[in-house]
């Protein structure tokens, strides 16, 4: 039996010819061939522009996620912005999972926001989320929560760039918990600039750039290279970005 929750997603065709989603780089490569995944964990990296966010969205509304985030019981909207592109994918899918989440780090106020509206005074609903309103912590502290309660074993979960908000102490402690949980059976999607979540042992990193996506080898990365280029000798980088010395 396949392990993974969602395999494959195809390009069904004829798509709008008028949508803006159709000129992003991601998608022209779905036009050729289609998005595998093939680890428990997939990140998506690369440029901003190239399709990644966007592709990530139309893969979680395909799922039966709501668009701007949440579990799917959560049907809320504040505003209708995210791409028709679920529309046209065609996904091959394993096992249904048990449960599952798709985390936007835009969006993420809004989402909290309707925990505490589904929650009210119900302890049960809120233990889910860590037991407080994820209102009532930093930003960081509540990502962190929401990762570490309601995520769990044998779920599917997408992530628009989880690390947003969190020191690099906390995008560690945020790798434990994807890799844990993908050893008991769940799968994720992560949109992701960090090269510290990108070091997780057997994720497959896709590349995204201007001729779409392809695997990646993490210190092939640009995100790595230029981290660790800067971090050895950031009196030098600071003088080449600054224009006092040349590259």
């Amino acid at each position: 039996m396949d392990p993974l929750f969602l395999r494959r997603a195809a390009l069904v065709q004829p798509v709008p010819a008028n949508a803006y989603w159709t000129e992003l780089p991601a998608v022209r490569r779905l036009v050729r061939e289609p998005l595998e995944l093939t680890a428990p964990v997939t990140f998506f990296v690369g440029e901003n522009g190239t399709g990644k966010s966007t592709l990530l969205e139309a893969l979680a509304v395909a799922s039966g996620f709501n668009a701007e985030g949440g579990s799917r019981n959560f049907r809320f909207a504040t505003r209708a912005t995210h791409s028709e592109l679920h529309e046209y994918l065609r996904l091959t899918r394993g096992l249904l999972p048990k449960t599952g989440f798709f985390l936007r780090a835009e969006s993420f106020y809004n989402v909290a926001s309707v925990v505490d509206d589904l929650g009210g005074d119900d302890p049960d609903f809120l233990r889910q989320y860590g037991g407080r309103s994820l209102h009532a912590q930093s930003h960081g502290e509540s990502v962190l929560s929401l990762v570490q309660s309601r995520f769990r074993p044998n779920g599917l979960y997408f992530l628009d760039e989880p690390e947003a908000a969190l020191s690099p102490t906390r995008q560690m402690a945020l790798l434990v918990r994807l890799y844990d949980l993908a050893r008991q059976g769940a799968q994720f999607v992560v949109c992701t600039h960090s090269p510290i979540l990108m070091a997780l042992p057997g994720a497959q990193i896709l590349l995204f750039d201007g001729d779409g996506f392809a695997p990646a080898d993490y210190r092939d990365t640009e995100h790595v290279r230029v981290t660790k280029r800067f971090l050895e000798d950031p009196e030098r980088m600071l003088r080449i970005l600054l224009g006092e010395e040349e590259a």
